[in-house]
């Protein structure tokens, strides 16, 4: 047991005051202290400065920690998905396109690991934010804060509870374990994992909480505001545990009369200004930063640099950029077909591109596709836009109890005329099965590459149904190495964490 390990470390450390361990994992967030009270109680955050510091801090780490919650969410959503091939050649990424993901994938253990770590983060100033030493905040401000740090941990959660399903929700700040306290703290190192249903009923728990006294929503689109927290509700009253579609309708129809609509040019959301290797005037920055769609994504101003782009293709705004090895994510035989077969160039320009490049792992190498709606480093992660929201209210509509079919294909429809197709037919209008696969259809085209697709086929179970036949009609695809089922749904808790706590089990399948 991990625990009479701990306790003979602290045996042979008792000249030691008290042995402090760090939360694994480490995070660059420490929980050094600035100061102890009279009453020998740490103070976390001394003043209004220190908190609006650490809530920068945040807010920075949408930009700075990319890896985890925008490129490996892609490799689930996409690779794992009809969306695209897994793209390289390496034994930890493969396994998401042939369906041989293990517990021992380090993919799968970097985010787990990073997703607690934020979670630890975003705990720090929710546990102490009504603890300000010099007490200058009014109560007032103490929500507002707490409302942001709720929404961008129940980001978190989110993600992590479509991933595996039962997982620790910690909300407390683990202490310095002593001798005399171990059997106490002991938990908040090693938790026990909730089910899936306690998981979203903490995050609901947490957005209920954020939508009364988070920011209102400005021109800024970085910000953890009303919307975002409504935005996530509405995401979260889609899924099985907490299903409940008039929720659904209710957030997105708050949402856009917040302001939040459609824009109308599909190619201000992921353009940019030019390319500077063809033209020395262009800087390769967003056509429009903080569209009227846009809910919550991270920027990348000229002088930092979202990375992520040359990990997907050419980072545009500098053309040789590491493009000398495979890429990740490389758009599929059957997403490209299904583009064609709606004829729908608008939105496929803007989301696959071909290059010529040094490798054909997939496609010969002179006219080789490459995933687009990342292409320079200082192009935007839109992490929720309304988009997809809107296509949730017509699932709703399709799904729901009071089901309005009419209703539901006129959202269709709006969607595909801004990407210059034709309405839905009548003969699909009318079929509330032929309306779920259209939305599912429409959903895929519009969303291909924003992290998606799997969780679509997840929450509405058709991941058998679609995966198991992908294999045998797109040609480019890796042997499929095991069938999707049941225990698919959920990807296996990483080892390395299932061997750090006892408390964790492993899900079925894995």
């Amino acid at each position: 047991m991990k625990l009479r390990y701990i306790l003979t470390g602290i045996a042979l450390s008792s000249m030691m005051a008290a042995c402090s361990l760090q939360y694994d994992p480490k995070d660059t967030y420490s929980d050094v202290t600035e100061g102890i009270t009279p009453d020998d109680e740490e103070i976390v955050f001394k003043d209004r400065a220190s908190v609006e510091s650490y809530m920068q801090s945040i807010y920075k780490l949408i930009t700075d920690r990319q890896e985890h919650w925008y490129l490996d969410l892609l490799l689930i959503a996409d690779s794992h998905s009809d969306n695209a091939y897994a793209g390289t050649t390496g034994a930890e990424v493969v396994p998401h396109e042939d369906n041989s993901i293990e517990g021992s994938n380090s993919v799968i253990a970097r985010d787990w690991n990073r997703y607690l770590a934020d979670v630890a983060v975003a705990n720090k100033l929710i546990c102490n934010i009504d603890k300000v030493a010099d007490n200058s905040l009014r109560p007032e401000e103490i929500n507002t804060y707490r409302a942001q740090a709720e929404i961008f941990r129940a980001m978190i959660w989110f993600d992590m509870v479509r991933l595996w399903g039962d997982i620790p929700v910690i909300k407390t700040v683990a202490g310095n374990i002593t001798a005399d306290n171990i059997e106490e703290v002991y938990p908040a190192y090693f938790p026990e994992q909730s089910t899936e249903l306690e998981a979203y009923q903490a995050i609901e728990e947490d957005l209920l909480d954020a939508v009364q006294y988070a920011p209102e929503q400005g021109a800024d689109k970085t910000r953890f505001t009303k919307n975002v927290a409504r935005c996530l509700l509405a995401k979260i009253y889609a899924e099985k545990p907490l299903r409940d579609y008039s929720k659904v309708i209710t957030y997105v129809d708050q949402i856009q009369a917040d302001g939040i609509d459609l824009v109308d040019d599909f190619s201000l959301l992921f353009g940019i200004d030019g390319i500077p290797h063809f033209d020395d005037t262009k800087t390769a920055t967003p056509k429009q930063l903080n569209t009227r769609e846009s809910i919550l994504e991270g920027q990348f101003p000229v002088g930092s640099g979202n990375w992520c782009t040359w990990m997907y293709g050419r980072d545009l705004s500098n053309w040789d950029n590491s493009f000398t090895w495979a890429k990740w994510i490389t758009p599929s035989r059957d997403l490209i077909a299904a583009y064609q077969r709606e004829g729908d160039t608008k939105r496929f320009n803007e989301t696959v591109v071909y290059y010529s490049c040094t490798w054909s792992n997939y496609y010969p190498s002179e006219s080789y596709p490459f995933m687009y709606k990342c292409r320079s480093a200082y192009s935007s992660i839109i992490k929720y836009r309304f988009a997809d929201v809107l296509l949730l209210k017509a699932e709703a509509l399709i799904m729901g109890d009071n089901t309005d079919l009419g209703a539901a294909a006129d959202i269709i429809d709006r969607i595909r005329l801004r990407a210059g197709i034709s309405k839905l037919p009548a003969s699909v209008r009318g079929s509330k099965d032929a309306m779920l696969d259209a939305l599912l259809n429409e959903r895929r085209l519009e969303l291909a590459f924003e992290g998606q697709r799997w969780f679509d086929l997840v929450r509405l179970d058709k991941v058998e149904q679609v995966m198991n036949a992908v294999y045998a009609k797109d040609s480019g695809r890796k042997a499929q190495r095991n069938i999707f089922n049941e225990n698919s749904y959920r990807l296996p808790i990483p080892q390395s964490a299932i061997d750090a706590n006892d408390n964790l089990v492993q899900n079925p399948g894995y």
